[in-house]
């Protein structure tokens, strides 16, 4: 895995959720009749400069793309002409400006429930909240758990995905509220068990709720019988066949079929001997785990399937799927929770509730659009809505500097009934870049602490 595999989709994303936010600002201003001098994907030293539309607005790519800005005409930066003072963006009521600054944080929610419309729309594949055996000695085996229930809802809502029982929890733990979990088990009875969730420490850098508790996802031990063989492939080759059970692999005793692909991945070009049982007899075959590029090293394979593959993938997996309406719906109340949980955590980390250490900076962000884009488009895309609320949450934060900073202004303003010296202003921005730097400093020493610890 090269550095590009990590850089590009942090970069693809960034450019996205930047133009979305700048756009949401541009279309507000143009729509309230005020001039747009320049809309800049970056800062710094120009790149590429174009012109276009009736006034002339210069669009821009700069050097250095974490971030960007809408200028627009303004008697405080530079003297406006009589004939477009009406198009001055200090010229417009409060209202307006209100209108044009809260846009970008806005356009940046808007885009979330888009993406997450378009999701479920299509149809997203994720893991059923099936539990397996509770660890040792936790909280979850002592109140009764079993390997193999089928989480229903926790404390009354509804829970299809296993993310979504681990958001349930985490919610529920900030709350420093029980968790009621409804299951079910293989023989289809209804079972409700009550955990504690007080002691739990909210620190997702460390290990999430679920763990916590002892919760774990339900793990199948499928026995290491072939399905279907790939043509001309080594076990083809070789003349195994479909419904053969592998027992052994050279001296290892082979008991589940994870431990088969463990053991051929680790195997790439080295020839084997392996042991199968057949129609009740055992036979013996020498092959060749061909060798595959995947996540920048060399793994092997024999080009063989799992046998009843989409039974067990039944077992393990959901597609959530819902029609334009309910879609629409969906995408908005998992954005409207997702931001809510944003401000909690923030508000916590302020009290010292949560751990600062849940805070991230672009290389961990970095690494997760990485990963993200590696398990998928669909994966990917949710990513991409999780930091566009992000984004959307951070700016409208009451931080000098921020969006959110200039709608604190304008409120007082309104409260008042005048604008807030230039004076307040300036101090204001001082002490809002200084907590904005302080912020991404220590941002960017945990994730220095989190690539050392890795």
């Amino acid at each position: 895995m090269s550095l590009l595999d990590y850089v590009l989709p942090f970069l693809l994303a960034l450019g996205i959720l930047i133009v979305v936010h700048e756009f949401g600002h541009y279309l507000v201003a143009r729509l309230c009749g005020v001039r747009v001098l320049r809309f800049s994907l970056g800062f710094g030293k120009p790149l590429l400069v174009w012109r276009a539309g009736a006034d002339k607005t210069e669009w821009v790519l700069a050097m250095f793309p974490l971030g960007g800005y809408v200028k627009m005409l303004d008697e405080r930066e530079a003297p406006v002409h009589s004939d477009e003072l009406h198009r001055a963006f200090n010229r417009q009521s409060v209202w307006r400006r209100i209108a044009i600054v809260a846009a970008g944080p806005v356009a940046n929610l808007l885009l979330a429930i888009a993406l997450y419309w378009g999701l479920y729309v299509s149809g997203v594949e994720e893991l059923r909240p099936r539990l397996g055996a509770p660890v040792a000695g936790s909280q979850a085996e002592r109140v009764g758990f079993r390997d193999g229930e089928l989480i229903r809802s926790v404390n009354g809502r509804a829970v299809e995905t296993w993310q979504e029982f681990r958001w349930r929890l985490l919610d529920d733990a900030l709350e420093r509220r029980g968790a009621r979990i409804e299951t079910i088990n293989d023989a289809r009875e209804i079972v409700i068990r009550d955990l504690d969730l007080m002691a739990v420490d909210v620190d997702q850098s460390q290990t999430d709720v679920a763990s916590q508790l002892g919760l774990q996802l339900y793990r199948p031990n499928l026995p290491a019988v072939l399905g279907k063989l790939t043509p001309d492939g080594p076990a083809q080759a070789a003349g195994m066949r479909s419904g053969d059970r592998v027992l052994r692999i050279g001296e290892k005793q082979i008991n589940a079929w994870g431990e088969l692909v463990a053991t051929v991945r680790d195997a790439p070009g080295q020839s084997l001997e392996v042991e199968v049982e057949r129609d009740g007899q055992s036979a013996v075959f020498r092959l060749e785990p061909r060798g595959v590029e995947e996540n920048g090293r060399t793994i092997g394979r024999i080009g063989v399937s799992m046998a009843n593959a989409e039974a067990q993938r039944e077992l393990l997996f959901v597609t959530v799927r819902y029609g334009a309406v309910d879609a629409l719906m969906k995408g908005f109340d998992q954005t409207w929770d997702t931001a809510a949980m944003s401000l909690r955590v923030m508000g916590r980390m302020i009290t010292g509730d949560v751990s600062v250490k849940n805070l991230s900076g672009p290389v961990t962000i970095a690494d997760f659009a990485g990963q993200s884009a590696r398990m998928g488009l669909s994966q990917y895309i949710k990513f991409l809505a999780l930091i566009s609320i992000s984004l959307g949450v951070l700016n409208l934060l009451p931080v000098p500097v921020l969006d959110g900073g200039h709608l604190l202004y304008y409120v007082i303003e309104i409260i008042k009934g005048g604008p807030v010296s230039e004076r307040i202003m300036e101090i204001g921005q001082q002490i809002g870049m200084a907590l904005l730097a302080a912020l991404m400093a220590f941002a960017f020493y945990n994730d220095i602490n989190r690539l050392v610890a890795s």
